[in-house]
């Protein structure tokens, strides 16, 4: 893959330029992006996948569902269906995506989960609902040009930053790291917890980021307990489990394992992976299986995997969280 990435490289100066001149096209008006008079948040990142959107998606709900009628709006990635849906009972990960479904099984009493493709007729179809939802939040929306939020906030994983980085193919990035300006805050993911001022500042002077812009860092917290839909444990309480994901970057859950040093075999897929019923059956000679809450919503579909399956939650911990949150309440009170 590396290999292909590397004769791919005389593609990224075309990538790059269609991508730039894309933006440069918004950014002077001749391309039209619609406002709104009302709280829109987007989260997103300039890389493909891994850098923690929903995590910070769960955050920014619980910051401010108790104050605001909060709705999310995705694209809905893997699903099975196309159009306008309103999360209800009868959502499943087929029918609205994996992570519109985590959100729904989480805050379903508090916040409406909504997908569709075309971000504009999303909003405006959330906007006409009975319960007219006061923000949106646009999750993995940072190049939706169409829809011009009125905050950005943008995501950059720890080991993967986007200032190291270039565009695809070669790289990893959607658009060329100057798109980092449109952004009220950029985040820096998955730190590790004891992430010096020394290291903190060396980032800074990487990514440089704009006087207006503020710079936070977060970490991952895991869960103490596993879940399964019947029951919790202690996660120290599970042995010779198989942990099995689909997601982009496994591996800070791997490090965190094995630092408890934990016993177990790890089967890696790909991000949004399917799972055939060749793995199902695979699957249920398993004596335990412990996975991220992203692939239960998927793997849980499953009933005879019901009774072996658990998942461990995670939340964000962000350095300066009471900065942060109160950028995040300022915007949606202005």
């Amino acid at each position: 893959m590396k290999l292909i990435r590397i004769l791919l490289f005389p593609i990224v100066p075309i990538y790059f330029l269609v991508t730039w001149l894309r933006n440069r096209l918004y950014d002077v008006g001749m391309y039209t992006s619609k406002s709104y008079d009302f709280p829109l948040i987007a989260v997103g990142n300039l890389s493909t996948g891994g850098t923690g959107k929903t995590p910070m998606v769960e955050y920014l709900i619980r910051l401010m569902k108790n104050d605001r009628k909060v709705a999310t709006l995705s694209r809905g990635y893997g699903r099975k269906t196309k159009g306008f849906l309103l999360a209800n009972d009868e959502a499943t990960a087929d029918s609205i995506g994996d992570e519109p479904f985590q959100f729904y099984n989480k805050f379903n009493e508090d916040v409406q989960i909504a997908v569709c493709e075309d971000r504009q007729n999303g909003i405006a179809t959330l906007r006409l609902q009975e319960s007219q939802p006061e923000v949106i939040i646009l999750d993995d929306a940072y190049q939706h040009r169409k829809v011009k939020a009125g905050f950005y906030v943008l995501l950059t994983s720890y080991g993967k930053l986007y200032a190291n980085d270039i565009v695809l193919p070669t790289g990893n990035l959607r658009e060329p790291r100057s798109g980092a300006k449109r952004a009220q805050v950029i985040v820096v993911t998955k730190c590790p917890p004891d992430l010096s001022e020394t290291q903190k500042q060396q980032i800074r002077n990487k990514l440089n980021p704009l006087p207006h812009q503020k710079l936070y860092f977060s970490s991952i917290e895991y869960s103490y307990k596993v879940y399964s839909e019947t029951e919790e444990s202690m996660l120290t309480d599970l042995k010779d489990f198989t942990l099995i994901t689909g997601i982009a970057n496994p591996q800070p859950l791997v490090d965190y394992l094995e630092r408890l040093k934990m016993t177990f075999e790890h089967l890696k897929f790909g991000d949004h992976h399917h799972f055939t019923a060749t793995e199902i059956e695979e699957f249920e000679k398993l004596d335990c299986i412990l996975t991220t809450e992203k692939d239960f919503m998927r793997l849980k579909m499953h009933p005879t995997l019901k009774q072996k399956l658990f998942y461990l939650p995670i939340t964000i911990q962000i350095d300066q969280a009471d900065d942060f949150n109160k950028q995040i309440m300022d915007f949606i009170a202005s």
